[in-house]
């Protein structure tokens, strides 16, 4: 992501695929879950489709056997920070790895008709910005790829996708992008409001003090 004078831009070459109902599991199955961690799940995104053989918590993509056929394996696909899928992407169990997973890897973006509701939550908390369109915005979009690279650049604050001069409209709550914006999570948004909590808090102590009786 970078910045101009014009706001918040992410671009890039687009790495696509093309399925419907992309499930967590797929974008990160169960064994790697056992991870306290919350960072450090980039070698294990797509894992099914990826390798071809089985891995397990701590063994790096060096270690394993990569599946050449697989888009992200590819230059440059590689390197992209926009995903385009198609309907209900992120389906599922509400495991919050697969938004970890994804943005491990690099990407910043997500692009498909519908989303998982728990899954599309949980990227505004880690910094990945769920973009829905119409079903004909991504027919439009994933035609573009079949006859070369398809490159946008998406401007954040203005909820714009610019394709080839074509500019496409998205829709998300104005919250919801501030996150993205300033990266914030839950913990960041509560103490945003840390004010009105104290005070609250003076106010109980002083009209219920029995509360606080053994305290």
């Amino acid at each position: 992501m970078k910045s101009n004078s014009e706001g918040l831009i992410i671009d890039g070459i687009v790495a696509y695929i093309d399925r419907d109902n992309i499930d967590t599991d797929q974008i990160i199955p169960t064994e790697y879950l056992k991870s306290i961690k919350k960072f450090g799940f980039e070698d294990y995104l797509f894992d099914g489709w990826r390798y071809e053989d089985d891995g397990k918590l701590g063994v790096k993509k060096e270690e394993r056997i990569i599946n050449k056929e697989f888009i992200l394996n590819n230059e440059p696909f590689n390197k992209s920070k926009i995903l385009l899928s198609r309907d209900n992407f992120g389906c599922g169990s509400s495991r919050e790895h697969a938004v970890w997973a994804l943005r491990d890897f690099g990407i910043k973006a997500v692009i498909a008709s519908s989303f998982g509701d728990i899954f599309y939550n949980n990227c505004f908390k880690n910094s990945v910005l769920p973009i829905k369109l119409e079903k004909n915005y991504i027919e439009m979009m994933f035609n573009e790829t079949k006859d070369d690279l398809l490159e946008i650049s998406i401007d954040i604050q203005k909820k714009e996708i610019n394709l080839k001069q074509k500019i496409i409209k998205f829709e998300v709550d104005d919250f919801l992008i501030d996150r993205i914006i300033y990266g914030l999570d839950d913990v960041d948004v509560t103490l945003k409001e840390k004010n009105k909590i104290m005070n609250f808090e003076k106010e109980r102590i002083k009209n219920k003090p029995w509360i606080f009786a053994n305290d």
